[in-house]
């Protein structure tokens, strides 16, 4: 019989923030949950109450978090969470204002630093006080071209305490990639550094700054961070001014949150995806708020003082995941630049230089980790480090193995899966139940998931679609630009009638816990079989040979053969006897099915800003079509890799 990798023992179960929880669901409700099992089902069958019970124990502040707690319970989308509610965003994470770090920020191995609850309140009062004398005011956009920096926080909790929507990109977006984005939200101020670290060279940012808002006329304001501590001419830019010069101007006071709807619009997010102009998905206050306070304190355990880090830049929504950990008296430690750089040590050096307690990251780094022979288990004490959660791409079995091999015996692995497009989770983990290799632990309270097949029947122990089959707080209030609302509905709606589809190819499994095969729409469909791509690559990049894989279906002979796309090791040549131990590694742990009719080697694969591998514009290239908002990929050059291959022509 299979084993758990790891089981929590008696006295971390006991603190887990969830019991407190269910106990005032029982006094308040007449409930009788008495595990977390029940909780799940109470949480979907009872949500409203679960809600409410979470607002008031959680005791989020505001006007008034009274009246309906849901309105149109069967719309979905359309459904209205806490209709009377009024409250704000950031006063929600601005409850703290003591002399205890709120900000740690490492850029690279170059420059640290660290701000204090009462420092933040204070950057973000005189942040406030410059935007309303720029006239922002409800609803105006307000955009981010900044680093993973403390500013870049402060700007947007600045902007959302007045009620302005923040949206933000990395610096390392091209110019043609920002314009993408900003042209369709035309914010009324532009945020942004005069520069950035990565792979330990320097980067300056003014020149593209410069381009860019001379192609966005809404912008009546830039204020340029000066992160890299350079002499820096903002004289070349419409309208700019220094962060530091708007401090001085501003001095710091008391802030008068505005108190707003549930539903007021909080930020504007991009998909990543290359299949055209990205979607700006908006989200509401509300609902970042609860989600982000069920999955920090009930999945994630996230308690005060509590130092939380996640690998991400601002770009990706583990940024807006991350920064809500304020609203629970936690730490964020921030961190920009290569996560190898200068050294595959330098992650794990930050979390034993500042007590790291959740160490958040992709699927990919933990692979590449895994791969450079790097084992923190044997080089860093780790001492406070609790929980490790891993997102972005399906954490193959072996990286599961690795995490404890490698890093940590005795702590929470949770690899969760979500997106921007719910800000968000759909499963997630639970500290008070034993890690199962390759297994995502458990939907997340108040998400009525299941896995449908094509005819919208569940499945159990068997591979279909993830759904949602009732609404939840953070339903996107829909896409900006969207009048009629017919790409929000084809986006999520078209599939099921009143249900989401996320996408996403799935196994519920018979610990209730579930897999995951990578998306949906990249699903092989050899000979009318479904097979997810992560199948393949769990096996693939098993082999010591193979540094990454990437897979595609090719239209081929009136049907679709599987074809697979390798980067070897330094020095490694793709031969034939390397191909047939690749296709025989395949058949042997998966099916004939799987097997690879072409392997072909290639130098890099493409992937968007955020690391995910992108099958989506391979398949566009080996088939011959343009790949739209090439902009989208951190690396597109890697396309050229795919095009004309004689290979796979026969």
């Amino acid at each position: 019989m299979p084993h758990p990798l790891w089981t929590p023992d008696a006295e971390r179960v006991k603190k887990a923030n969830v019991f407190p929880l269910m106990a005032k669901i029982n006094r308040d409700w007449g409930a009788t949950l008495t595990d977390t099992d029940h909780l799940s089902d109470f949480s979907v069958r009872e949500m409203e109450k679960f809600w409410r019970s979470l607002v008031d124990h959680v005791g989020l502040v505001g006007e008034t978090w009274a009246g309906p707690e849901l309105v149109d319970k069967q719309k979905l989308p359309g459904a209205k969470w806490f209709p009377d509610a009024r409250f704000n965003y950031a006063e929600n994470l601005l409850q703290r204002r003591d002399q205890a770090d709120a900000f740690v920020f490492w850029g690279e191995d170059k420059v640290k630093r660290r701000l204090s609850f009462k420092d933040v309140y204070d950057e973000v009062s005189s942040v406030a006080l410059a935007l309303i004398k720029l006239g922002v005011g409800r609803g105006d956009k307000i955009a981010g071209y900044l680093p993973n920096l403390p500013e870049t926080v402060i700007a947007m909790l600045a902007a959302s305490s007045i009620g302005a929507v923040w949206s933000s990109c990395s610096p390392d977006f091209g110019v043609q990639g920002v314009l993408d984005r900003f042209h369709q939200i035309e914010p009324k101020v532009l945020f942004c550094a005069n520069g950035y670290h990565y792979n330990g060279k320097t980067h300056d940012s003014l020149d593209k700054v410069e381009e860019i808002t001379d192609q966005l006329p809404s912008v009546e304001a830039v204020v340029v961070v000066n992160y890299l501590d350079l002499p820096t001419d903002v004289s070349g830019i419409t309208h700019a001014q220094n962060w530091d010069d708007l401090l001085e101007h501003n001095p710091p006071g008391e802030i008068k949150f505005a108190q707003l709807p549930f539903d007021q619009p909080l930020y504007i997010m991009f998909s990543s995806g290359t299949t055209g102009a990205p979607k700006c998905i908006i989200h509401s206050a509300g609902g970042s708020l609860l989600k982000h306070a069920s999955e920090h304190l009930f999945h994630c355990n996230i308690k005060r003082d509590d130092r939380v880090f996640f690998f991400t830049t601002c770009g990706w929504m583990m940024w807006n995941w991350l920064v809500s950990s304020l609203a629970w008296g936690a730490t964020v430690l921030l961190y920009d630049g290569s996560p190898f750089y200068p050294s595959s040590h330098i992650l794990f050096d930050y979390a034993d230089a500042e007590g790291m307690t959740l160490f958040g990251t992709s699927a990919k780094f933990i692979d590449a980790l895994s791969k450079s022979g790097h084992r923190p288990a044997d080089t860093h004490e780790l001492t406070n480090l609790e929980v490790l959660c891993s997102t972005g791409s399906p954490l193959a079995p072996e990286g599961f193995k690795f995490v404890y091999d490698g890093i940590k015996k005795d702590f929470h692995l949770i690899s969760f899966t979500g997106g921007t497009d719910i800000m968000g989770c759909f499963m997630s983990g639970n500290p008070t139940k034993p890690v199962w290799q390759g297994e995502l632990q458990q939907a997340v309270y108040g998400m009525d998931v299941d896995v449908f097949d094509d005819q919208g029947n569940s499945l159990r122990g068997e591979k279909g679609e993830l759904v949602c089959k009732q609404t939840f707080p953070s339903v996107p209030l829909g896409f900006l630009g969207d009048s009629d609302g017919q790409r929000y509905h084809d986006a999520y709606f078209a599939v099921y009638d009143n249900i989401w589809c996320h996408g996403d190819f799935v196994e519920h499994t018979e610990h209730g816990g579930y897999i995951m095969f990578g998306r949906s729409d990249a699903t092989l469909n050899p000979g009318g079989v479904r097979i997810g791509t992560a199948e393949i690559y769990r096996q693939v990049e098993r082999l010591s040979e193979v540094a990454e894989s990437i897979v595609i279906g090719q239209d081929w002979d009136n049907d679709v053969r599987v074809v697979l796309f390798v980067v070897l090791r330094p020095g490694l040549t793709l031969n034939d006897e390397l191909i047939k131990k690749i296709q025989a590694q395949v058949r042997a742990t998966c099916t004939p099915r799987h097997v690879p009719a072409r392997v072909v080697q290639v130098d890099d694969i493409p992937r968007t800003k955020s690391g995910k591998i992108t099958e989506l514009a391979v398949r566009d290239v080996v088939h011959g079509r343009t790949v739209k908002n090439v902009e989208a990929l951190a690396n597109p050059e890697a396309l050229g890799f795919f095009k004309n291959r004689t290979e796979i022509k026969v």
